[in-house]
C-alpha cells in the first residue's frame, strides 16, 4: 500500500496546471515526458455531493450547505466556503470554495470540485465557471466519468445544454486502478485535439484524433465516433485478420446497425487474397413473444462435385455457396411455444473451408410443444443434409410430422400411470419410407419397506402398427423390416430393488448401494418392423438397468433377464467418488436383436460400469468402460478428465471402442482417438492456449483401416491479452485432412478487438 500512496502523491505532483501569465514557456517536451503532460485520467480524491435529502417546493431553487456563508448585500455576492454544497433539480455541486453573483447568475467554484449532472455524469475540475442552473460552465483541469462508462480528461472544457466540448483531451473506458486500488495507466486511450460528448445522443466525437495502445502504438484516427459506454448505436466493429492455406489472407470488418433497441443488424464483407469476396448478414430480434436470429453467407467460387477425388477443371465448377442459418424460440402464453433451428448449406465443404463449422450433418427442426402439469404435446418437423463424403443426400430422412403425446395420471392403483401417443412419417427422395403410430401406457407403483429397500414395480403395454415401402433401398437387412402394414403388441413387466446403505466414513459420509433388477418380456416379431431410430445400441451403465436397452422405439428387448449392479459414494469435505458397475443374464437362449460386439449377444452380458472424481473444483475425473464378459478385455475405455483452475487447466479425453462389430453397421463403427486442451495463465492478463485431436485407429479397431494408428486430425495453439477493456490475440490452427476444397494445412488468427466501445 505504500508503494501505491507513493504512486499516487507522485502523479498528483506531475499533474498539469493551467499556465499563468507570468509564468515563463517552458522548451518543448522529450519524448519520455509526453505521457506525462497528456490530460490525467486518474481518479480525483474528492467524493460526489451525496442527493439531497429533502425536495423544495419550487424545483429551480438553489440550496447551500457549508460551513460558512458570507453575504454581500450590495454586490449581491454570496460566497461559501467549507466542504459547500450546492444543489439544484437533480445537479449537484461540491467544493472547497463557492462565489455567487447572485446579480449575474455566474457561480465560481473553487478547489476539489465535483458536479454531478442529473445522468450521472460526474465532473471534476480545479475551477469551474457555472451558471445558476448548475449546468452550463467552463471547467479547467477537467476530468469526466461518465455514467455509462468511460471518462474524458482535458485541460480545458465546456458543458452547455448538457453538451461536454473539449479541447486537448483524452477518453479512455478501461479501468486506472489495478485489483489492489492502486493506480495504472488504461490499456488503451484516445487523445484528440477536440472532443464533443452529447448525452442525448449517447456518442463521443472526435477531430484530429489518434489511439493508443499500452501508452506507445499510435494510430491515427483524424475523424471518429463511437457510443458512449455500453450502448449501441451504428458503426464498424473489430476486424476479423487471418489466414489460410485455401482462402490465402483474409480481411473482415463487420458494420453494425442498430436498428431498434430491440433490433440489430450486421454485415460483414470478408476480402481474400486468392478467392473472390464473401458477405455475411446477421439480423437479431426480440419480439413480445420470444427472440430470433438469422444468419447468412454468400460468395461465389470454384467447388468439387466430387469430394474423393483431385480437383480440376473437370471435376470442379463457379458457382454460387453459401449458408443460412436461423434459430428461434417463441411462447406465445404460459403453455404453447415455438421453435425452430434452420441450417442449410450450397455444398459439403463450405463450412469447413470458410472455417465456419466443422458439423458433418446439418439437423433441421422446426417445433410446436405445449408443456402442462401433467402433460406433455409437440408436433415436429425434421430435415438432415449430410456433408460427409460417401453418403447420398437422397438417402437422407425426412420426418414430418412427429407428433407425441404424453399424460400423467397420479393415484392409479396407488402408483403412476403415464399414457403416450406417438406417430412418425419419415420419407426419402431414393430411399425407404417409413410410418409408425403406437399407444402405450406405463405404470409404476414405489415403496419403501422397513428395512429401508426401495423397490419399484412397472408393467408396460404398446400396440405398433408401421408401414413400409421400397425396403429394398435399405443395404442392412435387419433395418428393412416387411414390405407393408404390420402390427406388434408388447408388453413388460419389471421390478427393481435398490438398498442404500449410508454411514459416515474417512470423515464423511459413504453410501453404498446394491441393486437387482427383474424384467420379463413375451417374445417380439421385431424384425418385421422398420428399424430407423433404434440402430446406435451399445450396452453402457446408462442403460444398463433401462426397461428397454434400445434406443428409440422400432426395437424392444425381449426375454426374461436379471440385472445386477452396485453403487458407490464417498463424500468428504471437498472430495467426491461416485461409482457403479454391474451386469445382466438373460433367460432365454434362442438368438438375440443385439448385433455382436454390443455386449449383450450372449445370455451373459459384458461388464459396464461408470467412476467419477471430484476434487474440488480442481480435479474432475470420468471413466467409462465395457469388460468382455469372457475375457475381461476392454471393449469400451472412456477418459474425460479436467485439472486445474479456471484460469489455467488441461482437459485429456481418450476413448477406444473395440468391439469387434461388423463394417456393414456404420452407427457402430469402432475407433481410437485422444483429446487435449490447455489454457495457461502465465501473467495477469496473458495466457496460453492449445488443443490437439489425434486419431488413433488402426487394424485393431477397424480392419479396414489403412492408418499406422497416430493420425493427428486438427490442432490448434494461441496467445492471448485480454483485460477490462482489451483482447489482442494470436492463434495458429493446422488441418491433416483433405475434404475437396477444403485442404489441409496452417492458418492464423490475429484477433484485437476494444471493449467497452458500445456496439
Amino acid at each position: 500500500m505504500a508503494l501505491c500512496v507513493a504512486a499516487q502523491a507522485q502523479a498528483q505532483d506531475t499533474a498539469p496546471r493551467p499556465v499563468q501569465p507570468e509564468e515563463t514557456l517552458e522548451p518543448p517536451l522529450a519524448t519520455d515526458e509526453l505521457e506525462t503532460a497528456q490530460p490525467d485520467l486518474q481518479d480525483r480524491n474528492v467524493e460526489p455531493a451525496p442527493p439531497a435529502a429533502d425536495v423544495p417546493d419550487d424545483p429551480d431553487q438553489i440550496r447551500f450547505e457549508a460551513a460558512e456563508i458570507e453575504y454581500d448585500t450590495e454586490r449581491d455576492i454570496v460566497v461559501a466556503s467549507g466542504d459547500v454544497r450546492l444543489y439544484r433539480r437533480s445537479d449537484r455541486l461540491r467544493a472547497d470554495r463557492v462565489i455567487w453573483n447572485r446579480a449575474t447568475g455566474e457561480v465560481v467554484a473553487e478547489g476539489n470540485i465535483v458536479a454531478t449532472s442529473a445522468a450521472g455524469d460526474t465532473a471534476y475540475g480545479d475551477r469551474i465557471e457555472l451558471t445558476d442552473t448548475l449546468r452550463d460552465g467552463v471547467i479547467e483541469n477537467m476530468l469526466v466519468v461518465l455514467e455509462d462508462g468511460g471518462r474524458i480528461a482535458a485541460r480545458r472544457g465546456t458543458r452547455e445544454d448538457g453538451v461536454i466540448i473539449v479541447a486537448d483531451a483524452a477518453y479512455s473506458p478501461c479501468a486506472v486502478v489495478d485489483s489492489e486500488g492502486c493506480p495504472k495507466k488504461p490499456s488503451w486511450k484516445i487523445t484528440a485535439d477536440r472532443v464533443v460528448y452529447n448525452p442525448d445522443t449517447g456518442r463521443i466525437r472526435y477531430s484530429g484524433a489518434r489511439i493508443a495502445v499500452f501508452g506507445i502504438a499510435s494510430v491515427p484516427l483524424p475523424v471518429f465516433s463511437h457510443p458512449a459506454g455500453g450502448r449501441s448505436d451504428d458503426g464498424f466493429l473489430e476486424p476479423d485478420i487471418r489466414y489460410s492455406r485455401t482462402n490465402g489472407f483474409q480481411v473482415s470488418l463487420p458494420y453494425y446497425f442498430a436498428l431498434a433497441p430491440d433490433r440489430d443488424l450486421t454485415l460483414t464483407p470478408s476480402v481474400y487474397s486468392e478467392v473472390l469476396p464473401m458477405l455475411r448478414v446477421d439480423f437479431r430480434e426480440l419480439t413480445p413473444l420470444g427472440a430470433y436470429r438469422v444468419s447468412a453467407y454468400g460468395t461465389y467460387s470454384r467447388r468439387s462435385d466430387d469430394l474423393t477425388g483431385p480437383i480440376t477443371s473437370v471435376t470442379s465448377k463457379n458457382d454460387f455457396r453459401g449458408y443460412l442459418d436461423s434459430v428461434g424460440t417463441f411462447q406465445l402464453d404460459p403453455h404453447w411455444s415455438i421453435s425452430e433451428s434452420i441450417r442449410v448449406t450450397s455444398d459439403r465443404t463450405f463450412l469447413r473451408r470458410y472455417d465456419i463449422s466443422r458439423d458433418d450433418r446439418l439437423r433441421n427442426n422446426i417445433r410446436v410443444e405445449r408443456i402442462g402439469s401433467d402433460s406433455y404435446f409437440s408436433v415436429n418437423a425434421w430435415a438432415v443434409q449430410t456433408l460427409r463424403v460417401g453418403e447420398r443426400q437422397e438417402l437422407q430422412p425426412l420426418a414430418l410430422p412427429e407428433i407425441d403425446y404424453r399424460r400423467r395420471i397420479d393415484d392409479v392403483l396407488e402408483g403412476r400411470i403415464e399414457l403416450q401417443l406417438n406417430t412418425l412419417a419419415i420419407s426419402r427422395p431414393d430411399g425407404q419410407d417409413t410410418q409408425r403410430g403406437f399407444a402405450s401406457a406405463r405404470w409404476d407403483l414405489r415403496r419403501l419397506t422397513p428395512w429401508g429397500q426401495e423397490v419399484v414395480l412397472t408393467a408396460y403395454g404398446r400396440g405398433d402398427v408401421y408401414n413400409a415401402d421400397d425396403i429394398f433401398q435399405t443395404t442392412v437387412p435387419s433395418y428393412r423390416g416387411t414390405e407393408g402394414f404390420e402390427a406388434r403388441a408388447i408388453g413388460a413387466l419389471a421390478v427393481d430393488i435398490r438398498w442404500p446403505l449410508i454411514g459416515p466414513a474417512f470423515g464423511g459420509t459413504q453410501r453404498i448401494t446394491p441393486r437387482f433388477q427383474v424384467v420379463a418380456v413375451p417374445e417380439i416379431e421385431n424384425l418385421d418392423i422398420p428399424n430407423e431410430d433404434a440402430r446406435a445400441v451399445d450396452l453402457e451403465d446408462s442403460n444398463l438397468f433401462a426397461l428397454n436397452r434400445f434406443p428409440g422405439y422400432d426395437r424392444f428387448e425381449d426375454s426374461t433377464r436379471f440385472t445386477w449392479g452396485l453403487d458407490y459414494a464417498l463424500y468428504l469435505p471437498g472430495f467426491s467418488i461416485d461409482a457403479n458397475v454391474g451386469q445382466s443374464y438373460r433367460l432365454t437362449s434362442r438368438p438375440t436383436l443385439f448385433p455382436d460386439g454390443t455386449g449383450l449377444t450372449d445370455r451373459v452380458s459384458d461388464v459396464v460400469g461408470r467412476t467419477v472424481v471430484r476434487w474440488g473444483d480442481f480435479v474432475s475425473f470420468t471413466h467409462r468402460y465395457r469388460l468382455d464378459k469372457d475375457n475381461l478385455a476392454i471393449r469400451r475405455n472412456e477418459v474425460d478428465t479436467t485439472i486445474g483452475s479456471r484460469a489455467t487447466y488441461i482437459q485429456l479425453g481418450y476413448l477406444r471402442l473395440n468391439r469387434n462389430i461388423g463394417e456393414d453397421l456404420e452407427d457402430l463403427q469402432d475407433r481410437e482417438e485422444a483429446r487435449i486442451g490447455a489454457r495457461i495463465q502465465v501473467a495477469r492478463f496473458w495466457s496460453l492456449s492449445g488443443s490437439a485431436l489425434l486419431d488413433l485407429t488402426d487394424r485393431n479397431e477397424d480392419v479396414l483401416s489403412s492408418a499406422d494408428g497416430f493420425e493427428p486430425v486438427r490442432h490448434r495453439l494461441g496467445i492471448m491479452y485480454e483485460d477490462d477493456c482489451l483482447r489482442l490475440g494470436l492463434t495458429w490452427k493446422r488441418d491433416y485432412e483433405d475434404t475437396g476444397d477444403a485442404r489441409r494445412g496452417n492458418s492464423y488468427l490475429l484477433t484485437f478487438a476494444f471493449k467497452n466501445l458500445g456496439r
